[in-house]
């Protein structure tokens, strides 16, 4: 069936197949269209032990989303589809690890979150690492807890002398069970904090993806202006988040004077949502089919006024850094990422465009305002933290010309008009949508399922980070380990986004 992006349809509308049509129709799209890449795959549990595997296959040439769905025994051996296409090989890892079900072909089935062999009380200490027997390589391993503020998770290497040979990247060190929690909670208010803690630092970008997915659900129209103040959001969110994370680029190449000034630059635009919201990261701003703090004409000067003073200073400090011959030796030709790697396993957000894949839900799959303005994905073609980090720089740019064509477009008269509680919605009876956004880190998908009752029964959210890990565990193969923290922090991944 083909679906747009947040467009509610029945689920008896999705034809079944048998898993031998299912595997051949996926196989099929993936290899005959090439936009099409899987933006989420997962099982929902069915009476009598059964699973109902639905597929999300987004064409972004045409912006439509192919669903295909089947209905499996837990005991069957099913034909992997990573066998055919590596970037399958999270969706089904964490099916086999969540069910049991057995993909016949996935080169290796292990945990994707939680703690390997758990049905025999194994532990996460008890993880299948890669190993290689030699005198020649020996193994480092870093984490779970580190030196500085990020959130746990263990990386090994196996290094020939200082150069990496092979990276894992064992995550599941933390678990909130969100999804869980979204199906307990019955209350549209919770369902909507729970959205902002899904990643910390991507408030708008999932907030947004659940307002769509529940309004959708519920059948409410969400009017311009309520479209516009998102899409404004969603813009200041990367602008304040590249911006942080160009300091911290500086940070990991002993670059002082880049790291100070893109710190003290970041901080007027995360100032800028507790001015708009109360909450420097935005938290409280999106709500379903409401916002308790419209974008005002007023909201509009300031930012022109904050903007005004961020801008000269953001470009200056930019251009000397990449102009800089001690910078450009350590990013360029390092942790590089190609084009082919990035399609096979389906990478999204700057590791895919630094790499030359145009894949920008803004633009292929348009939601909230984008419809409305020119939204053309900033592309490189090196594939190294060089070309990460210009794509952080020249989004930032492009972010700050979208607001402004947002402002210009705003109708201030739906001000204080269409912002109306929906705290007592009721959802559609036996829906599914699926919702995508474009959070600064890549594609966000959140995919929701009711029962007869219009009560959400299955609700799968994926961060993009988990396409992008195993990239990084790539990007840093024949690369000094020394250059591993630069390589991290130009993905810059979600550790608790992934776990969930």
């Amino acid at each position: 069936m083909k679906v747009k992006n947040g467009q509610s349809v029945g689920i008896d509308e999705i034809e079944v197949a048998t898993y031998e049509s299912f595997y051949a129709d996926v196989n099929n799209l993936i290899e005959q269209q090439p936009s099409a890449h899987c933006v989420n795959y997962f099982a929902v549990p069915q009476d009598g032990g059964k699973f109902q595997l639905l597929c999300c296959i987004a064409n972004d040439d045409e912006k439509i989303i192919d669903v295909l769905s089947t209905v499996v025994e837990k005991d069957a051996k099913l034909p992997s589809l990573t066998a055919m296409h590596r970037a399958f090989h999270p969706f089904e890892r964490e099916m086999h690890e969540l069910y049991g079900l057995d993909f016949d072909g996935h080169p290796w089935l292990k945990p994707l979150r939680f703690p390997h062999d758990r049905a025999n009380n194994g532990t996460i200490y008890d993880y299948p690492f890669f190993n290689i027997q030699s005198e020649e390589f020996h193994r480092v391993g870093v984490g779970p807890i580190h030196a500085g503020i990020i959130e746990p998770g263990h990386f090994r290497f196996i290094c020939e002398g200082e150069k990496i040979h092979h990276l894992e990247i064992q995550l599941g060190w933390q678990h909130r069970g969100l999804e869980n929690v979204f199906l307990k909670k019955d209350n549209v208010l919770q369902r909507a904090t729970l959205a902002e803690q899904i990643a910390g630092d991507t408030v708008v970008g999932h907030s947004v993806a659940f307002a769509q997915a529940y309004e959708s659900l519920a059948g409410i129209e969400v009017g311009e202006k309520l479209s516009v103040d998102r899409t404004i959001a969603l813009e200041q969110e990367r602008i304040a988040i590249h911006t942080g994370d160009l300091s911290a680029i500086c940070t990991d190449i002993a670059y002082q004077l880049g790291n100070a000034v893109f710190g003290r630059l970041r901080t007027p635009m995360i100032n800028y949502f507790q001015k708009w919201c109360g909450n420097r990261f935005a938290k409280g701003l999106i709500r379903p089919g409401k916002t308790n703090f419209p974008f005002t004409r007023q909201l509009a000067d300031d930012w022109k006024d904050t903007i005004a003073k961020y801008k000269p200073h953001f470009i200056e400090m930019a251009e000397e850094m990449f102009d800089l011959p001690s910078v450009l030796s350590r990013i360029e030709r390092t942790g590089v990422v190609s084009a082919e790697t990035a399609k096979s396993l389906g990478l999204v957000g700057m590791p895919a465009k630094a790499a030359g894949v145009a894949r920008d839900i803004r633009a292929s799959h348009p939601y909230a305002a984008y419809s409305k303005i020119d939204v053309n994905p900033v592309v490189k073609k090196t594939g190294d933290v060089y070309a990460r980090a210009r794509v952080r720089y020249e989004e930032v740019l492009a972010s700050i010309e979208n607001i402004e064509k947002l402002i210009g477009i705003a109708d201030w008269s739906q001000d204080k008009s269409g912002y109306q509680p929906v705290m007592d919605a009721k959802l559609g009876a036996n829906r599914f949508v699926v919702s995508l956004t474009e959070g600064w880190r890549g594609e966000i998908c959140h995919c929701a399922l009711t029962d007869g009752e219009g009560k959400i029964k299955a609700y799968k959210i994926k961060d993009p980070s988990m396409h992008n890990w195993m990239g990084l565990a790539l990007a840093v193969r024949n690369n000094g380990i020394s250059d591993f923290p630069i390589c991290n922090k130009s993905f810059d991944l979600s550790y608790c986004g992934h776990d969930l």
